[in-house]
C-alpha cells in the first residue's frame, strides 16, 4: 500500500494522476473513431503539427501555458483543414497533403524557437513532462476532456453511421461533412491537451493504442469506446506511479505501458490472439512451415 500511497502525499503527483485519469479517458474514448476511421497515421501527422504552433505563440506572446496551447490549436487546425483544401483542389490525397504540410511545418516549428526570446527546453514539448503541469494545464485537460466525451457520446450513433457507411449516412440527412470536421476539432483539440503528458511526438500512442487494444479483444464496437477509455486511464496511472518509483520520463512510461497493454493482447487474446491462431493451426493439421 506504502507504494500507492506515498506518492500521492505530493501535491505535482495528485495533479498528474488528475491529468491521467482524465486525458487517458478522453484520449481512449477518442482512439475508437481513430482505430474505426483507419485514420492513425494522419493523426499522428496532426501530432507533430503541435510544435510549430507553439514555437510561433511563444514568439509572440512569451512563454505560457496559454500561448503554447492557443499556438498549438491553431497550427493543428490550419494544417489539417490545409490538407483538406490542398486534396480537393489538386490530384493529391489527403495523406500526401498533410505528410508535406506537417513535416514543413515541423521543421519551421524547429527553426522559430531559435528566435524566441526566452530559453526554451524542446524535450518538454517533444516527450511532454506532466510531473510540472500546473493548476492551468489540470483545468484545460478537464474542459477539453469534458466538451469531447459529451459531444462524442451525443453524435456518436451518427458518425458510426458516417465512418462505416457514408454514402448513406448522406442519404439519410447525416451532415456528413460537418461531421467530419467536427470530429477533426476534437482530436485536435484533445491532441493539444495531451501534450503536458506525453508531448507532440508521443501524443500518438495514447490516442490510438487504447482503442487498438480492444480491437484485439472484442467485436462489441461499443466496447472499443468505453473500454478504450479504460485502458487509456489505468494504462496512463499505472505508468505514473512506474515513472515515480523508477525515476523514469512519466510520458515514455505512459506509451510503454500501453503497449505493452496492446503486446499481451496481440498474444494471449481468447479470439484473436497469435497463440490462440497458432493453437488452430496447429490442431487443423499441424503448425505452418518456418520462414526462411
Amino acid at each position: 500500500m506504502h507504494w500507492l500511497i506515498d506518492p500521492l502525499q505530493h501535491p505535482h503527483i495528485q495533479r498528474a494522476l488528475a491529468i491521467c485519469v482524465l486525458a487517458g479517458f478522453a484520449n481512449g474514448y477518442l482512439s475508437a473513431f481513430v482505430v474505426l476511421r483507419k485514420s492513425a497515421l494522419q493523426v499522428g501527422s496532426l501530432s507533430h503539427t503541435l510544435l510549430p504552433g507553439i514555437a510561433v505563440g511563444i514568439l509572440l506572446f512569451g512563454l505560457s501555458p496559454l500561448s503554447a496551447f492557443a499556438g498549438a490549436l491553431v497550427a493543428a487546425l490550419l494544417v489539417g483543414l490545409g490538407s483538406l483544401t490542398v486534396a480537393r483542389s489538386s490530384r493529391l490525397g489527403q495523406e500526401t497533403a498533410l505528410a508535406i504540410l506537417f513535416t514543413a511545418a515541423f521543421a519551421g516549428g524547429i527553426l522559430i524557437l531559435d528566435f524566441a526570446p526566452v530559453d526554451v527546453d524542446i524535450e518538454h514539448y517533444l516527450f511532454g513532462n506532466i510531473l510540472f503541469a500546473t493548476d492551468d494545464d489540470l483545468r484545460t485537460v478537464f474542459w477539453v476532456s469534458a466538451i469531447a466525451l459529451v459531444t462524442l457520446t451525443a453524435l456518436r450513433r451518427p458518425v458510426i453511421l458516417m465512418l462505416f457507411e457514408p454514402a448513406a449516412a448522406q442519404s439519410l440527412g447525416v451532415p456528413v461533412r460537418l461531421l467530419n470536421y467536427v470530429l477533426l476539432g476534437l482530436l485536435i483539440l484533445v491532441l493539444v491537451s495531451s501534450l503536458q503528458a506525453v508531448g507532440c511526438l508521443l501524443a500518438l500512442g495514447l490516442l490510438v493504442t487504447p482503442a487498438a487494444t480492444v480491437y484485439l479483444l472484442t467485436d462489441r464496437t461499443e466496447a472499443l469506446f468505453w473500454g478504450g477509455g479504460l485502458i487509456g486511464a489505468g494504462g496512463a496511472v499505472t505508468a505514473l506511479f512506474l515513472s515515480h518509483h523508477f525515476d523514469i520520463g512519466a510520458g515514455a512510461a505512459i506509451i510503454l505501458t500501453l503497449a505493452g497493454l496492446f503486446f499481451l493482447a496481440w498474444m494471449a487474446s481468447p479470439r484473436y490472439g497469435l497463440l490462440r491462431r497458432r493453437a488452430m493451426l496447429v490442431t487443423a493439421g499441424g503448425a505452418p512451415p518456418l520462414r526462411d
